[in-house]
């Protein structure tokens, strides 16, 4: 492969590899993969599509100029072990000063580190956890930012029969799926006609969602307020009934005093006690404080032997009391350090299995929406625990395709569920689980690495919402290394869709290029004009023309925005120096 030129190399072919370099090879871009100790059955499937596999590791720069390094464009690096990540980009870089490198990073400390050498640094779970939130909210909306401008991208439901460009006016329409569950059409135009019920995902600004009549997603009252009030809750329902009953006794106990002390103890001068007095003489009483301010020597003798009674009842009960209060509160600070916390009092909340890169992700996520989330985790030692724990989640230790886990985080009361371990068939093996323990209207949202599987699992399981972090994440590393910048990716129904900006080349493709002229299946929701200093025009007109130097901002499916680029300085012919 020394002759080859415009290539690129992608190292490692697990998960996210295996999905950029179908995408890639899509795009019509030549790659190469390069692999020491691939899936056999990933092989087949690479070499089935053409594709050359280099078998060695990508840490020797042997194999790298086998694998036609001198003539690649860019090097893409998704191995699993960030050490080795490290190695094969610092290696690449030394050996190719001027090649766009990309790699899969989790750690942010050594990722801010690459960064600063002008290499692009992805991480899988902070890509995929918006979609993966959306997903578990079920609000449809998605929050996108274009040059500093903010946009939704929100689903809706038709409410009566017409043409979307009626109803909706401006809003550009992306997806229309039928009331029936019929197939969907992706970004119809503006004449389309829909029937009430149906789903329609509109995109614009709050603006023109207000004027269209649509407000935007429900705001979740802040999570401070209703974590305190599921706190105080939640210890109410725990404490122990004989603490209840023991402080009545102690509540009954003073109020029989203040009242005696307050109609019987008399001075040697005659004066009574005020109820200030016996209140404060009680209290110190039943403290064993004894500051001597009463005394009761010249009392009638029943009043001295209701004293005696007084001291020895409000030690008892207040030792008592005190010694249950104690074993309420370490029980339940031991519970929560073995992870046997059991909670009561929540409704609303989301359940996170599985405490990984992904689940801690989308934990911070829902807690910064304002949204309650309790977290069950297999793994004792997860690294994430003490972090999340620290934020004041709650985290259960236990197997969550147990029923008695299930039940201990008040799963019939969960707003949604999100299965979120680093293994397909845990994650397919806890979602059958719940299947048993719910009736269908708590939303599953399922993680699996594999978006054939993702598609068949939901199919023939019903379960719910299963989404691929690996489709979800692989568009932007092909993005990254081709030089397109990649916005957002998200799901309409099991539809993958990718906002992305194109700067236009001048010569290129695109240049003077009609928008009505591009995919149907592609929608241009705005452009920055170079001409005009950078100024948005949103929404553009079918017959606007891209001009040298503006940046179009699409959203379609993936596949089709990568034809798009075929035909933009970003086709492999043009990647060729």
């Amino acid at each position: 492969m020394d002759d080859w030129r415009g290539h690129i190399i992608v190292c490692g072919l697990d998960d996210v590899g295996l999905r950029t370099v179908e995408q890639l090879h899509l795009a019509g871009v030549q790659v190469v993969v390069v692999e020491d100790d691939a899936d056999p059955r990933l092989v087949r499937v690479v070499r089935g599509w053409g594709v050359p596999i280099v078998v060695g590791s990508p840490r020797l720069v042997e194999t790298l100029d086998e694998a036609g390094l001198a003539g690649a464009v860019a090097v893409i690096c998704v191995l699993a072990d960030d050490l080795h990540t490290i190695e094969v980009a610092l290696l690449t870089r030394e050996n190719r000063p001027d090649l766009r490198i990309v790699v899969q990073l989790r750690n942010p400390a050594v990722g801010r580190a690459l960064a600063a050498l002008s290499i692009a640094v992805l991480d899988v779970a902070g890509l995929s956890a918006p979609s993966l939130v959306e997903s578990c909210l079920g609000t449809g909306a998605h929050d996108l930012d274009l040059d500093g401008h903010p946009f939704l991208a929100m689903q809706v439901v038709a409410d009566a029969d017409s043409r979307l460009r009626t109803r909706f006016g401006s809003l550009a329409p992306l997806a229309v799926t039928g009331a029936d569950g019929g197939d969907m059409v992706v970004c119809p135009g503006r004449d389309h006609r829909v029937r009430k019920g149906d789903l329609v995902t509109l995109f614009g600004s709050a603006a023109e969602l207000a004027e269209a009549g649509l407000g935007g997603p429900a705001r979740s009252q802040p999570r401070r307020l209703r974590g305190r009030r599921h706190l105080a809750r939640s210890l109410l329902a725990a404490l122990d009934r004989r603490l209840a009953y023991v402080f009545g006794a102690l509540f009954l106990l003073a109020g029989v005093s203040i009242v005696v002390l307050r109609l019987s103890y008399r001075e040697p001068d005659g004066t009574r006690m005020s109820v200030l007095d016996a209140a404060y003489f009680t209290v110190e009483t039943i403290a064993t404080v004894g500051f001597g301010d009463f005394n009761f020597r010249d009392q009638h003798p029943w009043l001295r032997a209701f004293a005696i009674t007084l001291m020895i009842s409000g030690v008892l009960l207040a030792t008592t009391f005190f010694a249950l209060l104690t074993n309420t509160v370490v029980t339940l600070r031991l519970e929560e350090a073995l992870g046997n916390r059991r909670l009561r009092q929540l409704s609303g909340h989301v359940v996170v299995i599985g405490l990984g890169s992904v689940g801690v992700r989308v934990v911070e996520r829902l807690a910064a929406a304002g949204i309650d989330v309790v977290v069950i985790e297999r793994n004792e030692n997860s690294r994430y625990a003490a972090q999340v724990r620290g934020s004041g989640i709650p985290v259960i230790f236990g197997d969550a395709t147990l029923p008695q886990t299930l039940d201990r985080v008040q799963l019939s009361t969960a707003r949604a569920v999100a299965v979120l371990t680093s293994d397909d068939l845990v994650n397919l093996e806890t979602g059958l689980a719940l299947r048993d323990q719910l009736d269908g209207d708590v939303p599953v949202v399922l993680r699996l690495f594999d978006r054939t599987l993702a598609a068949t699992v939901e199919r023939n399981f019903g379960l719910g919402r299963t989404r691929s972090t690996a489709a979800l994440a692989a568009p932007w590393f092909v993005g990254a290394a081709l030089g397109l910048d990649v916005i957002a990716t998200f799901y309409v129904g099991a539809q993958l869709m990718l906002v992305g900006r194109l700067t236009v080349a001048p010569g290129g493709g695109l240049d003077g290029l009609a928008m009505q002229d591009l995919s149907a299946r592609t929608r241009v929701v705005a452009i920055s004009r170079a001409a005009a200093g950078g100024a948005l025009e949103h929404p553009p007109r079918r017959d606007t023309r891209f001009a040298a130097g503006d940046q179009a901002y699409l959203i379609g499916p993936y596949e089709e925005l990568l034809q798009v680029l075929r035909r933009d300085t970003l086709s492999p012919s043009a990647l060729r120096p």
